[in-house]
C-alpha cells in the first residue's frame, strides 16, 4: 500500500462524498474513519475544503487496540451526528467501517484505498490473499503491536509526500495492535447499504486489485472510482477539477455488476 497521504486520497475521499451528496442532498454529516499507522490529523485539508462546502466533518481517533475498540470509538462519535451521515473509511478504517456502518444513522459508505471484508474475513486474511508492494511491517517485542520500518516508511506509506513530513509521519506513527488485524469482521454494512469504493492504483499497501475486488457483492449498489495514487492521498484546491465528473448523481454513474 504506498501511502498516498492526504492529496489523493483526500481527493478521492471527497470525489465520492460529493457523489453521494449530489443524489442525497440531505446527508450533511460525514464522519471519517483514518487507517493505521497514524492518526486522524492528516484529514485535516480535507476536513477544511468540506466544510467550506457546507459539510460538517468529524474524524474519529480510533485507538486501534482491537476492531471492537475501533468499532465502538466510532459508534461513539456516529451517536453525536445530527441526522444521515456518509462514513468514510481509508485503509484499516474500511474493517471499521463495515461494521460501524451497521448504525441506524449511517446513510452510505465510502472506502478510500480501503479494505472492505466480508463476514468472517479479518484484515490478515484478506492482505495475504494477494501480495501487496510494502512488506516492511515489523512487530513490537511485546509480540502484540505492528508498526512500518522507519527506514521503509516513506516508499510504503507516504509516497506522495515531501520527504520532510514522511520522515515526520516515521516518527509518529500509531502502532496497530495485532488483535485489531486479526479481528474477523461481523455482518457487513455494505450489503445493505448504498457504497463507493477509491481504488488507488499505486498503492504499496494493499493490493489494488484487492480494492476493485472487495464488496464486489454488495447489494445496496457499489460505485467504484479509480485513482492513480498512493496509499496516502494528498489534497490540494487544484484538485478540484479531477473532481468534476464525479459530482454527477451516482444514478447517472456505473455501479459495479
Amino acid at each position: 500500500m504506498k501511502y498516498k497521504y492526504f492529496s489523493t486520497l483526500a481527493i478521492a475521499f471527497a470525489t465520492s462524498v460529493i457523489a453521494f451528496t449530489a443524489q442525497a442532498a440531505e446527508v450533511k454529516n460525514i464522519v471519517i474513519v483514518h487507517g493505521a499507522l497514524a492518526d486522524g490529523s492528516g484529514w485535516r485539508q480535507a476536513t477544511e475544503i468540506l466544510e467550506k462546502r457546507g459539510f460538517n466533518v468529524t474524524i474519529v481517533q480510533e485507538p486501534i487496540t482491537s476492531l471492537a475498540d475501533d468499532v465502538a470509538a466510532t459508534n461513539r462519535v456516529l451517536d453525536l451526528q445530527d441526522g444521515p451521515t456518509l462514513l468514510v473509511g481509508h485503509s484499516y478504517g474500511g474493517m471499521v467501517i463495515t461494521e460501524a456502518g451497521n448504525s441506524p444513522n449511517v446513510a452510505g459508505l465510502v472506502y478510500v484505498a480501503a479494505f472492505q471484508p466480508d463476514k468472517g474475513e479479518s484484515l490478515i486474511s484478506l492482505a495475504s490473499s494477494k501480495p501487496a508492494g510494502g512488506m516492511n511491517i515489523r512487530e513490537t517485542k511485546d509480540g502484540r503491536y505492528l508498526y512500518l520500518d522507519p527506514a521503509a516508511f516513506a516508499n510504503d506509506f507516504a509516497a506522495d509526500l515531501p520527504k520532510d513530513e514522511a520522515a515526520f509521519l516515521a516518527k509518529s506513527q500509531v502502532f496497530a495492535s495485532k488483535e485489531a488485524f486479526s479481528a474477523k469482521a461481523g455482518d457487513p454494512a455494505w450489503k445493505t447499504k448504498r457504497s463507493w469504493t477509491v481504488v488507488a492504483t499505486e498503492d504499496r499497501s494493499i493490493n489494488p486489485d484487492l480494492e476493485r475486488d472487495s464488496g464486489s457483492q454488495a447489494s445496496g449498489g457499489t460505485v467504484r472510482s479509480t485513482w492513480k495514487i498512493g496509499s496516502r492521498p494528498r489534497i490540494a484546491q487544484t484538485d478540484w477539477p479531477m473532481i468534476a465528473p464525479m459530482t454527477m448523481p451516482p444514478t447517472a454513474a456505473s455501479p459495479n455488476p
